[in-house]
C-alpha cells in the first residue's frame, strides 16, 4: 500500500509540473525564442519604426469590430498556410497581436519557426486600447 501511495503521490507532482509548463509555454514565458513587449513599447515603436509590420491574428470579425491602422489580417489558425502573404516582410520586424495575448504567442512561434522576425505584443489589443490608441473599424 505505502508503495502505492509513493507512486500516486509521483504521478500527482509530474501531472502538476507539466500542466504548469504547459501554461508557461503558452503564455511565452519559456522556450520562447521570440521578443515579448508591452503595449507602451510596441506603441513606441508603430509611432518611431518604418521597418516594422503589424499582424493581426483574430478572427475576421474580431478584425471587423477594430484593428489597428494599418494591421495586416491573417487569423492564427490559417498562419501557416498563409505565410506567402508575408513574404514582403521577412526583413521587417512583425508586430503581433491577438485580443488578449495568446493567440499571438502561437503565431510568434510560428512566424519565428520560419525565418521571421516576431516580436508579440503581450496583452494584446485590450492592452494597446487602454492607452488611448484609435481603432479602425
Amino acid at each position: 500500500m505505502i508503495h502505492r501511495k509513493k507512486i500516486t503521490d509521483i504521478l500527482y507532482w509530474v501531472s502538476l509540473l507539466g500542466l504548469l509548463f504547459w501554461f508557461a509555454y503558452t503564455k511565452g514565458w519559456v522556450l520562447a525564442n521570440f521578443e515579448s513587449i508591452n503595449a507602451k513599447q510596441a506603441l513606441h515603436m508603430i509611432e518611431n519604426d518604418d521597418n516594422i509590420t503589424l499582424l493581426d491574428v483574430r478572427t475576421i470579425k474580431e478584425y471587423k469590430m477594430g484593428h489597428l491602422q494599418d494591421a495586416t489580417l491573417i487569423p492564427v489558425q490559417a498562419l501557416e498556410q498563409n505565410l506567402g502573404m508575408l513574404k514582403q516582410d521577412k526583413n521587417k520586424q512583425i508586430l503581433i497581436y491577438c485580443a488578449t495575448g495568446n493567440r499571438s504567442v502561437k503565431a510568434s512561434r510560428i512566424l519565428e519557426k520560419n525565418g521571421f522576425r516576431a516580436i508579440n505584443i503581450k496583452g494584446g489589443i485590450s492592452s494597446i486600447q487602454n492607452l488611448g490608441v484609435e481603432i479602425v473599424k
